[in-house]
């Protein structure tokens, strides 16, 4: 489907562009969320009629994105989760989740305003990129941990993910140079054989 945008969109273009898009993608976001219309002679016409009202208000969306950029760029927003020794989650944070916990501080992010590829599933200090706007984009920190008393320990550069973190230990040292075994099995496999045969054989013969 042909749109004509309404506003920047990475990778697609810019304000009053005509663009190419997956219907999907067109009718499940673009055109609902008032990003761009159907390409067509009436709508282009209507684009050219109120683009510097289309330019002015996307000027105020960006100016109030950089606002809420600007307070949480930086921050970092703690969760407590299950998860096992390793740091592995019994079930993840998703954008959503993210979207509710900075919510929860006073600033309202959108879900689809969280770029998240996929859920986080492990323990630990989680760098997440808010897209509040096509040009306003900030990473806050998200620090995932069993408790608050770990959360802390996160913050203050602990890898809870660690062996001495899981056991209680230093991981052992099982010493050793790998290369230089690999020299001795080197050495092994250069000597030859016994052939015990032809040994007893020399053995039985007249001196």
């Amino acid at each position: 489907m042909d749109v004509i945008l309404l506003e920047r969109i990475g990778r697609l273009g810019q304000i009053g562009d005509t663009v190419r898009v997956r219907d999907g993608y067109a009718r499940n976001f673009l055109l609902p969320s008032g990003r761009a219309l159907r390409a067509n002679a009436a709508n282009q016409a209507r684009f050219e009629a109120q683009k510097d009202q289309i330019i002015q208000r996307n000027e105020e969306r960006k100016a109030d994105a950089r606002q809420i950029g600007d307070q949480i760029e930086g921050k970092t927003f703690m969760v407590v989760r299950s998860a096992g020794e390793s740091g592995q989650l019994y079930g993840s944070v998703s954008a959503r989740d993210i979207s509710d916990l900075i919510g929860h501080q006073g600033f309202k992010v959108g879900r689809n305003e969280v770029a998240l590829q996929q859920p986080l599933k492990q323990i630990g200090l989680h760098e997440v990129t808010i897209a509040l706007h096509p040009e306003v984009e900030v990473i806050v920190k998200v620090n995932i941990a069993r408790s608050a008393e770990e959360a802390e320990r996160q913050a203050a550069g602990e890898d809870l993910t660690s062996y001495e973190a899981i056991y209680g230990e230093e991981e052992p040292d099982f010493g050793g140079d790998e290369n230089a075994m690999d020299e001795d099995r080197d050495d092994d496999d250069d000597r030859q054989p016994i052939d015990e045969d032809a040994e007893a054989e020399s053995e039985s013969q007249p001196s």
